[in-house]
């Protein structure tokens, strides 16, 4: 089977902090699940360059929009690198593949009669002198009087328009801006939605939020996109006409995921129309995210009448993770900003609280007394010390070999069951439940070697002593090709220890006589005095 899964691309105007990757690492997960059932994976995403936030940053550094992306690009990847993401393709929207791709995308959507010429209101700040883009103009929503941007009320959660706002200011100098008129191009989403409403409504299955926000944007109204803005950074619309305007940015980045698919598609010799149509497509991005995967996305794609293109399947939307129970906030340094955790945390233990304490349905909180002691309890005390106390009492006794015995039968049953189970429910998304259900297993594991006391049946009964010890093995190799997806990090290490060659998704077994290899500690205790080390050094934001 193909599968295709799109992690939603950061913006390149700061650094990633924890609650982008609570969003992001379904993805991974998925990815890694599906390769070791055999499936043909694309797992691609990049880095958002384009856009004023990018070019306004760059301003005030004095350097160039590109050095600014460039920079934040190859922070992210190190980051990424650092947590285990297995991308097939992560790439930047500045990168001249996807820029070709998307005007030769942009050229057929204005063919294909959902595209309109329109003279329109757009803000412009005579004292930054510069067009804004919608979310650049800040005011009072006009439907709860809540403050609001020009694109969106975060608060009540309408799609807004900057001239609708009241008391409107630039969120960049803080001035009065004017409305000046401008010829665009828009995309007639409103003329989609009896397609958008019945798409919709046969994904009832989607997570709730993206299900029910989706309905929502449905019924109370769908409006045409400007495909086309008044901006100096990004990519040039490739229509005659539009000479100096730029492809706004919610048009070109959102098809990043077929512009990378493609790009993979042709490095493999690949047809990508029918890749794309023929594969089972994941989307996975936070709860903000959601209009632009469900609404925005398939309209684009459904605008392409001279091709029909698979519209999304999976829709893995998170809610919001906060942080110390205070909502993050980049601009008041209220993070944990990624390229400072991953330097001194093991990523096997970020990403395993990310998922069992991830805002997958609801929005968690992340504090650093939890994460400490789910590190030491959770990961060293039930999953490591059921490996390492194994482990060592082979090397020790059985001269670091694997016990000539057979595996206990109900245990070996249970094993050949949590594969289909865990499976299961990683399509559906449910990580955590899966996560859950496997350390359930290893905590029975642990109960299983205490009950079988091994430090007495080596004396007093060596044949139990042996299936114990072997049946033990046997939980450890399934453990680490069943966890694999979640913390690729251990598992790899116990891959070594056992010398299994290749992560498989089906029940494995470790024959007997085999010679362990070098044994090495998965998880090392953290001194729980640095809880209040990092609580101190969050409030006294010292993570720049």
């Amino acid at each position: 089977m193909n599968i295709l899964i799109g992690n939603a691309w950061p913006y390149a105007n700061g650094s990633l902090h924890i609650g982008h990757i609570a969003a992001l690492l379904p993805g991974d997960v998925l990815a890694r699940y599906f390769r070791a059932k055999g499936d043909t994976v694309f797992l691609v995403s990049g880095t958002d360059c384009h856009g004023t936030p990018v070019a306004i940053r760059a301003r005030q550094e004095g350097k160039t929009p590109e050095e600014i992306s460039d920079c934040y690009h190859n922070e992210f990847t190190e980051c990424f690198k650092h947590l285990g993401f297995s991308y097939d393709l992560y790439g930047k929207t500045s990168g001249n593949e996807h820029k070709n791709f998307v005007k030769e995308f942009h050229k057929k959507l204005y063919e294909g009669g959902f595209v309109y010429e329109k003279s329109t209101l757009q803000a412009y700040c005579d004292k930054c002198g510069q067009f804004l883009p919608d979310r650049f103009v800040k005011g009072l929503c006009p439907y709860c009087g809540k403050p609001a941007r020009g694109d969106q009320c975060e608060e009540c959660g309408n799609v807004l328009e900057p001239e609708n706002l009241l008391q409107t200011e630039c969120s960049i100098c803080g001035k009065l801006p004017e409305f000046r008129s401008a010829n665009h191009l828009y995309l007639a989403v409103t003329r989609m939605k009896e397609k958008l409403e019945k798409y919709i409504e046969s994904h009832s299955d989607w997570r709730k939020n993206a299900y029910e926000m989706s309905k929502r944007y449905i019924h109370e109204g769908l409006r045409d996109r400007s495909l086309t803005r008044d901006l100096n950074w990004g990519i040039d619309v490739p229509k005659k006409g539009f000479e100096g305007k730029k492809i706004y940015i919610w048009a070109e980045n959102i098809l990043g995921y077929l512009s990378h698919c493609h790009t993979l598609c042709c490095r493999q010799g690949i047809d990508f129309y029918e890749f794309w149509n023929s594969s089972k497509q994941y989307y996975v991005h936070g709860k903000d995210n959601i209009p632009f995967h469900t609404i925005i996305l398939p309209s684009l794609l459904l605008g392409r009448t001279d091709v029909n293109l698979k519209l999304p399947d999976y829709i893995i939307s998170s809610e919001y993770l906060t942080l110390e129970g205070r909502k993050i906030s980049t601009s008041d340094n209220w993070a944990i900003w990624v390229k400072d955790i991953v330097k001194r945390y093991n990523p096997d233990s970020i990403r395993y609280f990310l998922i069992i304490n991830g805002p997958e349905k609801r929005d968690t909180d992340f504090t650093w007394r939890e994460f400490i002691n789910s590190h030491n309890g959770e990961l060293l005390g039930a999953y490591g010390n059921f490996v390492n106390r194994s482990l060592v009492f082979i090397q020790k006794y059985f001269e670091s070999k694997v016990p000539e015995a057979q595996c206990n039968q109900n245990i070996l049953q249970c094993l050949e069951r949590l594969y289909p189970n865990i499976g299961g429910l990683i399509e559906q998304g449910n990580l955590k439940e899966a996560l859950d259900t496997i350390f359930a297993f290893v905590r029975a594991s642990n109960k299983y070697f205490d009950e079988e006391q091994p430090w007495i049946t080596i004396k007093s009964d060596i044949e139990k002593c042996k299936e114990t010890l072997n049946t033990c093995i046997q939980i450890i190799a399934n453990l680490s090709q069943l966890l694999e997806p979640f913390l690729p990090f251990s598992s790899v290490k116990i891959s070594n220890i056992l010398k299994i060659e290749k992560s498989a998704w089906d029940c494995i077994k470790v024959p007997a006589g085999l010679e362990l290899g070098q044994v090495e500690i998965l998880f090392e205790r953290i001194d729980k005095n640095v809880i209040n080390e990092e609580e101190v050094k969050l409030k006294n934001s010292k993570y720049n």
